[in-house]
């Protein structure tokens, strides 16, 4: 067997061959290349949520909070249960802010992640909170969904994140160039929800979370206003119109009884 068929192993160690070729481009005149700066990249989560809540036929709200807060830096979409929804993100959002008392840190997406993951997995998919999780910390926008299950494995989505025109906007995957252009989108979405839908309604919520700031836009648009008052001219009296009075007088019932012997003592 020749010497040419064996596998000759590549020792390891750096290669500086283009630190030489580099040498010498210089020593012949071409100037290396500048820092480009372009600017950073600003990421954030826009959640929307739509402003009714039903009991099955029945309108309970037509103007309720379906965006709950849950940190500075996180908030959360309901759906299911409103009582549910309501429990849940408290309790998980006392537990965050006793552990920022204790570690003095903004609280992260992962660690409300974890802490809904471990609530709603304990009662089995008896508590009906479907949550929509989006935040902003220091490892960047994370927005996940958690159905009322038992799953533990979650979902995340990158179609509600958006790119502020940054450096990173031409590597980014499934991101909104422009806020403006992220809160229309998500309020064009709740709207359709809204015609197509008779569990929604109302006026949609939009909450725009980015680094160190966080806007909640309540009652962002009102798709659906009581506009039939002033075109037809409806005027409802302050006071009930008596239209007829009648006195009916009644027969005094009175009943004569005997007088019976006294009790003696």
């Amino acid at each position: 067997m020749s010497k040419a068929a064996v596998d000759v192993l590549m020792k390891g160690g750096f290669s500086f061959d283009l630190c030489r070729r580099n040498e010498m481009l210089i020593k012949k005149g071409l100037q290396s290349p500048s820092f480009l700066k372009t600017g950073t990249t600003i990421d954030g989560v826009i959640l929307g949520a739509d402003a009714r809540a039903t009991e099955r036929p029945i309108v309970a709200d037509k103007n309720c909070e379906k965006i709950h807060f849950v940190a500075p830096n996180i908030y959360c979409c309901g759906a299911g249960t409103a009582a549910d929804t309501e429990a849940v993100t408290d309790v998980v959002s006392s537990q965050l802010q006793l552990h920022r008392y204790h570690t003095g840190r903004e609280s992260r997406v992962v660690t409300t992640l974890t802490l809904l993951k471990s609530h709603l997995f304990s009662y089995q998919g008896h508590v009906s909170a479907a949550l929509v999780l989006g935040g902003v910390d220091v490892t960047g926008p994370h927005l996940h969904t958690r159905d009322e299950g038992v799953k533990l494995v979650t979902e995340a989505i990158c179609s509600g994140i958006f790119n502020d025109l940054g450096s990173g906007s031409n590597v980014d995957v499934c991101v909104i160039t422009k806020r403006d252009e992220g809160v229309k989108l998500v309020t064009e979405a709740i709207c359709s929800g809204i015609f197509n839908d008779l569990g929604s309604g109302s006026n949609v919520d939009v909450c725009v979370i980015t680094k160190g700031q966080t806007e909640y836009l309540r009652n962002h648009q009102l798709p659906n206003p009581r506009t039939y008052i002033n075109e037809r001219g409806y005027s409802f009296p302050k006071k009930t119109e008596v239209l007829l009075t009648r006195i009916t007088p009644l027969k005094q019932m009175v009943e004569v009884t005997e007088a019976g012997d006294a009790m003696e003592e």
